[in-house]
């Protein structure tokens, strides 16, 4: 493999954006090309056809439920060309959290590539900013999950795994000095606590060469720390005497540890002190590893609510967001690292797929309205390069991994332009959350419900550590259920306020009317037992997920009958609001 070049990288996004309506036809025609032997296009008489206008005239827009049928086949050991002109060897498992069931997606090397190519033009324009020196470690929270093998012999699991199974990504990710200080034997563990204790440990052990600190989502960050903070001493103990825990089990983790694991009173006795000194751990992460230059993981969409705790323990140093994509693909790289999560964008890298955007617009009377719901006019996609500073649109994508025209659901706003390529703000999941009847509310008009209502917490000195809600319909009229886990206890009459703050906040005019009519009924805040969300986990890792895939599900489905289960013997406390007269 080459030597990686931070300015041959800039260098060649430039060139690249600089005529990116070029780049996506000739991208569209490779796409169409490799795959041209595949049923799901030429069932629609696309029949070798490359060129765009034939293209988006015979392929129609998709959603993953028009593909399971092939992808299906696929997992049932059919070979012959459905999707791609290749056969597919392996799928990725989406998370499934909201719904209770994961869905399978094809993963290939091109795919693999296109993973690369965006890490690559990221931390180019990461490492200008903040430079990461040769030979150095990133502690890295990255998790594993267990393969299985579908019925036709396809082997399936996350996209996480699928990736850091190949030699190709790790050794690209080492050439990018992003090397992993754990070892494969703690990344692919069976037990996600024992790998998440090591994680903890190797950086430790290897602190003075940490330059950056890692997860692929935020939430994963902020519990890696909240588990530091019950840990510390016994990873102290460990560091002081050269002897592993007992508590980790897993013989090839513990020979793993075994040979880097030394007696060092030192670094142990320099751990506490800095833990000890450290004021309700602010700022662990720079006091452990005082040359990391920054903390990198995605932090958009859902992670927004976990910047204030992870900021908490990052102290002075930078937050990054890692790039903008999902397990079908990757859309855009982060070129502007210094800007702040809640004001990131990412520039579309054009070479990686075709990229449509459908235009969204509200009607007249809701202009106004200040709610992110789902009340938008579509009109025919435009293309890369014809999307208009200010406007918002859903994306749509075509993979070299067989997604055609395939409506990933994400609503974004052009922000801007670097050279003919667009640079996205991701605003919010087009996916409904929370619906009765005629009202809609999505996962960002609930994010802003909740923080709304937080605020009444903070005299109490309360932080929601983790939120979900779900829809009541075994009562008449049906209500929306709000679930919270605190930090601590709070009191009852300022609980009962944030139940009532929480109602409303929901500024969707369905649900206002719905309320003040009596169709919906009081809004129901549920205080959970702490360690709630855990249990969350630990049900999906038992599904085959991973713990650097997981997202805590903003809204639980009805027929998510296990997970309702957990929050519904978890509850302690309820409050009804009672505004409207509600009584």
């Amino acid at each position: 493999m080459p030597i990686f070049s931070c300015e041959e990288a800039i260098n060649e996004f430039e060139a690249l954006t600089r005529d990116a309506g070029r780049v996506q036809q000739d991208t569209l025609k490779r796409i169409l090309e490799l795959n041209a032997n595949a049923e799901y296009l030429n069932h629609f008489g696309l029949n070798g056809r490359t060129d765009v206008q034939s293209y988006k005239s015979c392929i129609p827009l998709c959603v993953h439920s028009d593909l399971e049928p092939y992808i299906q086949r696929i997992a049932d050991g059919d070979s012959s060309p459905l999707l791609t002109g290749e056969p597919i060897t392996s799928l990725s498992l989406s998370s499934g959290t909201t719904q209770g069931k994961p869905k399978f997606v094809p993963f290939t090397d091109e795919l693999l590539e296109n993973t690369l190519q965006i890490s690559q033009t990221s931390y180019a324009f990461r490492n200008r900013e903040y430079p990461i020196g040769k030979g150095k470690k990133a502690l890295q929270f990255v998790y594993s999950s267990k393969q299985v093998e579908t019925k036709g012999g396809i082997h399936a699991t996350t996209a996480t795994t699928n990736l850091y199974k190949r030699p190709r990504y790790k050794e690209g990710m080492k050439d990018m000095q992003t090397q992993c200080c754990s070892p494969d034997e703690v990344v692919f563990g069976p037990d996600f606590n024992q790998s998440l204790y090591c994680h903890l440990l190797y950086g430790l052990i290897y602190s003075d060469e940490i330059q950056q600190v890692f997860a692929p989502f935020a939430h994963s960050l902020v519990g890696a720390f909240q588990r530091f903070e019950e840990v510390w001493e016994d990873l102290c103990a460990d560091i002081r005497d050269g002897v592993l825990s007992e508590k980790i089990t897993v013989p090839s983790i513990r020979e793993a540890v075994a040979k880097v694991l030394k007696p060092n009173p030192e670094l142990a006795d320099s751990i506490q002190k800095k833990c000890m000194g450290l004021s309700n751990w602010y700022g662990v992460i720079p006091a452990l590893w005082p040359n990391a230059k920054y903390v990198y993981g995605i932090m958009t969409g859902s992670m927004e609510p976990y910047l204030k705790k992870l900021r908490h323990y990052a102290g002075h140093l930078p937050l990054i967001s890692a790039d903008y994509g999902a397990s079908e693909g990757w859309v855009g790289a982060n070129i502007n690292p210094t800007v702040p999560p809640e004001q990131v964008t990412y520039a579309v890298l054009p070479q990686t797929g075709y990229f449509e955007f459908i235009p969204l617009e509200k009607p007249k009377a809701e202009e106004m309205e200040n709610s992110a719901s789902i009340h938008y006019i579509e009109s025919d996609p435009v293309g890369l390069t014809e999307v208009e500073i200010g406007k918002i649109y859903e994306v749509v994508m075509t993979t070299f991994g067989g997604l055609y025209r395939y409506r990933l659901g994400d609503v974004v706003k052009i922000a801007g332009f670097h050279n003919s390529t667009p640079e996205l703000q991701f605003i919010c999941r087009r996916s409904l959350v929370l619906s009765i009847n005629i009202d809609k509310n999505t996962e960002k008009d609930l994010q802003l419900a909740v923080e709304e209502a937080a605020k009444l917490l903070e005299a109490e000195k309360v932080e929601i550590m983790d939120f979900t809600s779900s829809i009541e319909k075994s009562s008449d009229p049906g209500r929306y259920v709000i679930f919270w886990e605190l930090s601590s206890d709070a009191n009852e009459d300022v609980l009962q306020s944030c139940a009532n703050c929480l109602d409303l906040a929901f500024l969707d005019a369905g649900y206002l009317g719905s309320r003040k009519i009596k169709t919906i009924g009081p809004l129901e805040l549920r205080i959970l037992k702490k360690g709630t969300f855990k249990e969350i986990l630990d049900h999906f890792l038992t599904l085959g997920g991973a713990v650097s895939q997981f997202k805590t599900p903003r809204f639980v489905n009805p027929l998510n009958i296990k997970v309702l289960q957990i929050l519904k013997s978890n509850t302690t406390k309820s409050y009804l609001k009672t505004i409207y007269g509600d009584t």
